[in-house]
Protein backbone atom coordinates (compact mmCIF):
# COMPACT_ATOMS: atom_id res chain seq x y z
CA UNK A 1 0.00 0.00 0.00
CA UNK A 2 1.69 3.53 -0.95
CA UNK A 3 1.95 6.08 1.49
CA UNK A 4 1.63 9.79 -0.14
CA UNK A 5 1.80 13.00 1.38
CA UNK A 6 -1.03 15.16 2.92
CA UNK A 7 -0.75 18.37 3.99
CA UNK A 8 -0.04 18.78 7.68
CA UNK A 9 -3.43 18.41 9.74
CA UNK A 10 -2.91 21.63 11.89
CA UNK A 11 -1.92 24.34 9.07
CA UNK A 12 -5.35 25.44 8.82
CA UNK A 13 -5.67 25.71 12.44
CA UNK A 14 -2.59 27.47 13.06
CA UNK A 15 -3.66 30.26 10.35
CA UNK A 16 -6.80 30.67 12.38
CA UNK A 17 -5.54 30.79 15.57
CA UNK A 18 -2.89 33.47 14.25
CA UNK A 19 -6.00 35.20 12.60
CA UNK A 20 -8.17 34.95 15.88
CA UNK A 21 -5.13 36.18 18.04
CA UNK A 22 -4.62 39.58 15.77
CA UNK A 23 -8.24 39.98 16.58
CA UNK A 24 -8.14 39.84 20.06
CA UNK A 25 -5.28 42.01 20.23
CA UNK A 26 -6.84 44.74 18.48
CA UNK A 27 -10.23 44.23 19.97
CA UNK A 28 -8.28 44.68 23.21
CA UNK A 29 -6.61 47.92 22.14
CA UNK A 30 -9.56 49.07 20.49
CA UNK A 31 -11.84 48.53 23.74
CA UNK A 32 -8.49 50.14 26.33
CA UNK A 33 -7.83 53.21 23.62
CA UNK A 34 -11.21 54.23 23.71
CA UNK A 35 -12.34 53.57 26.83
CA UNK A 36 -8.64 56.10 28.01
CA UNK A 37 -9.72 58.42 25.36
CA UNK A 38 -12.98 58.64 26.40
CA UNK A 39 -12.98 59.16 30.12
CA UNK A 40 -10.03 62.31 29.09
CA UNK A 41 -12.25 63.15 26.96
CA UNK A 42 -15.30 63.38 29.05
CA UNK A 43 -13.38 65.08 31.68
CA UNK A 44 -12.50 67.70 29.44
CA UNK A 45 -15.79 68.31 28.58
CA UNK A 46 -16.88 69.01 32.68
CA UNK A 47 -13.93 71.09 32.91
CA UNK A 48 -15.32 73.31 29.44
CA UNK A 49 -18.51 73.68 30.48
CA UNK A 50 -18.18 74.67 34.22
CA UNK A 51 -15.62 77.25 32.65
CA UNK A 52 -18.00 78.35 30.13
CA UNK A 53 -20.65 78.84 33.18
CA UNK A 54 -17.88 80.61 34.80
CA UNK A 55 -15.14 81.75 33.85
CA UNK A 56 -13.40 82.47 36.86
CA UNK A 57 -13.09 78.60 37.30
CA UNK A 58 -9.73 76.61 37.75
CA UNK A 59 -9.73 73.15 36.15
CA UNK A 60 -7.88 70.36 38.51
CA UNK A 61 -5.49 70.18 35.60
CA UNK A 62 -4.29 73.79 36.31
CA UNK A 63 -1.28 72.82 37.68
CA UNK A 64 0.99 75.46 35.97
CA UNK A 65 1.71 78.37 33.50
CA UNK A 66 3.09 75.27 31.43
CA UNK A 67 0.96 72.45 32.65
CA UNK A 68 -2.90 74.14 32.19
CA UNK A 69 -6.16 73.02 30.55
CA UNK A 70 -8.40 75.89 31.37
CA UNK A 71 -6.40 78.30 28.33
CA UNK A 72 -5.90 75.70 26.15
CA UNK A 73 -9.86 74.75 26.01
CA UNK A 74 -10.87 78.93 25.86
CA UNK A 75 -8.41 78.99 22.79
CA UNK A 76 -9.54 78.75 19.56
CA UNK A 77 -7.69 75.17 18.54
CA UNK A 78 -10.17 74.62 20.98
CA UNK A 79 -13.03 74.20 19.33
CA UNK A 80 -11.29 73.73 15.55
CA UNK A 81 -14.70 72.83 14.26
CA UNK A 82 -16.99 75.51 15.50
CA UNK A 83 -17.35 73.50 18.63
CA UNK A 84 -15.27 71.65 21.63
CA UNK A 85 -12.74 69.43 20.03
CA UNK A 86 -13.95 67.39 22.88
CA UNK A 87 -17.71 66.40 21.54
CA UNK A 88 -15.21 65.02 18.86
CA UNK A 89 -13.77 62.91 21.24
CA UNK A 90 -16.74 61.61 22.94
CA UNK A 91 -18.00 60.40 20.04
CA UNK A 92 -15.42 58.36 18.11
CA UNK A 93 -13.60 56.82 21.26
CA UNK A 94 -17.73 55.47 21.94
CA UNK A 95 -17.61 54.41 18.83
CA UNK A 96 -14.24 52.63 19.05
CA UNK A 97 -15.28 51.03 22.64
CA UNK A 98 -18.09 49.43 21.08
CA UNK A 99 -16.87 48.28 17.93
CA UNK A 100 -13.53 46.50 19.96
CA UNK A 101 -16.05 44.79 22.38
CA UNK A 102 -17.59 43.50 19.38
CA UNK A 103 -14.57 42.47 18.01
CA UNK A 104 -13.81 40.54 21.51
CA UNK A 105 -17.04 38.77 21.20
CA UNK A 106 -16.19 37.44 17.83
CA UNK A 107 -18.01 39.74 15.38
CA UNK A 108 -16.11 39.62 12.08
CA UNK A 109 -15.89 43.57 10.99
CA UNK A 110 -16.53 44.04 7.05
CA UNK A 111 -13.05 44.76 4.98
CA UNK A 112 -14.25 48.01 4.61
CA UNK A 113 -15.41 48.86 7.57
CA UNK A 114 -11.83 48.25 8.86
CA UNK A 115 -10.38 50.51 6.26
CA UNK A 116 -13.00 53.33 7.37
CA UNK A 117 -11.76 52.63 10.47
CA UNK A 118 -7.82 52.93 10.00
CA UNK A 119 -8.87 55.93 7.59
CA UNK A 120 -10.65 57.21 10.69
CA UNK A 121 -7.61 57.04 13.09
CA UNK A 122 -5.35 58.46 10.56
CA UNK A 123 -7.32 61.49 10.82
CA UNK A 124 -7.40 61.70 14.30
CA UNK A 125 -3.45 61.19 14.06
CA UNK A 126 -3.21 64.18 11.91
CA UNK A 127 -5.71 66.24 14.13
CA UNK A 128 -3.54 65.30 17.24
CA UNK A 129 -0.46 65.99 15.80
CA UNK A 130 -1.39 69.37 14.57
CA UNK A 131 -2.83 69.83 18.36
CA UNK A 132 0.50 68.93 19.49
CA UNK A 133 2.36 71.58 17.46
CA UNK A 134 -0.18 74.24 18.38
CA UNK A 135 0.26 73.68 22.10
CA UNK A 136 4.22 73.44 21.81
CA UNK A 137 5.26 76.41 19.75
CA UNK A 138 1.62 78.58 19.32
CA UNK A 139 0.04 77.86 23.18
CA UNK A 140 2.80 77.78 24.75
CA UNK A 141 0.96 74.89 26.79
CA UNK A 142 0.15 71.50 27.64
CA UNK A 143 -3.09 70.12 28.92
CA UNK A 144 -2.86 66.81 30.77
CA UNK A 145 -5.67 64.75 28.88
CA UNK A 146 -5.03 66.28 25.92
CA UNK A 147 -1.51 64.35 25.87
CA UNK A 148 -3.80 61.55 27.25
CA UNK A 149 -5.90 61.31 23.89
CA UNK A 150 -2.69 61.92 21.91
CA UNK A 151 -1.34 58.64 23.28
CA UNK A 152 -4.18 56.64 22.88
CA UNK A 153 -5.11 57.96 19.16
CA UNK A 154 -1.55 57.37 18.31
CA UNK A 155 -1.41 53.95 19.36
CA UNK A 156 -5.35 53.11 18.00
CA UNK A 157 -4.51 54.13 14.48
CA UNK A 158 -1.05 51.68 14.53
CA UNK A 159 -2.29 49.10 15.76
CA UNK A 160 -5.34 49.07 13.42
CA UNK A 161 -2.98 49.70 10.85
CA UNK A 162 -0.95 46.83 12.26
CA UNK A 163 -4.28 44.36 12.01
CA UNK A 164 -5.19 45.80 8.40
CA UNK A 165 -1.41 44.71 7.02
CA UNK A 166 -1.48 41.68 9.34
CA UNK A 167 -5.28 40.58 7.22
CA UNK A 168 -4.12 41.78 3.96
CA UNK A 169 -7.05 44.34 4.49
CA UNK A 170 -4.25 46.47 3.35
CA UNK A 171 -1.73 45.51 0.45
CA UNK A 172 1.88 45.82 1.22
CA UNK A 173 5.08 43.89 0.68
CA UNK A 174 5.84 40.98 2.60
CA UNK A 175 9.18 42.39 3.82
CA UNK A 176 7.22 45.43 4.89
CA UNK A 177 4.81 43.37 6.58
CA UNK A 178 7.28 41.61 8.19
CA UNK A 179 9.46 44.19 9.49
CA UNK A 180 6.23 46.44 10.77
CA UNK A 181 5.02 43.24 12.73
CA UNK A 182 8.33 42.38 14.07
CA UNK A 183 9.39 45.70 15.53
CA UNK A 184 5.91 47.74 15.55
CA UNK A 185 6.33 47.41 19.85
CA UNK A 186 10.07 49.39 19.33
CA UNK A 187 8.38 51.52 16.32
CA UNK A 188 5.63 52.96 18.43
CA UNK A 189 7.80 53.81 21.55
CA UNK A 190 10.42 55.32 19.20
CA UNK A 191 7.30 57.44 17.98
CA UNK A 192 6.43 58.05 21.42
CA UNK A 193 10.26 58.43 22.13
CA UNK A 194 10.05 62.01 19.40
CA UNK A 195 7.17 63.90 20.90
CA UNK A 196 8.38 63.02 24.42
CA UNK A 197 11.63 64.95 23.08
CA UNK A 198 10.35 67.66 21.36
CA UNK A 199 8.10 68.68 24.79
CA UNK A 200 11.39 68.84 27.03
CA UNK A 201 13.24 70.72 24.17
CA UNK A 202 10.61 72.92 24.25
CA UNK A 203 10.00 73.34 27.75
CA UNK A 204 13.03 72.13 29.88
CA UNK A 205 14.15 75.23 31.15
CA UNK A 206 17.73 76.83 29.75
Amino acid sequence: MSHGTTPAPDATPVRRRSASGTSRRTGWVMVLTGTVGWLASFQLAVDGWRLLKDPAYQPPCDISPVVSCGSVMSSPQGDLFGFPNTLLGLGAFAAVSALGVAVLAGARLHRRLWLALDAAALGGVVFAHWLIVQSLYELHQLCPYCVVVWAVTIALFWYLTLHCLERGILPAPRGVMDFVRDTHRMLLGAWYGVITLLVLTRFWPS
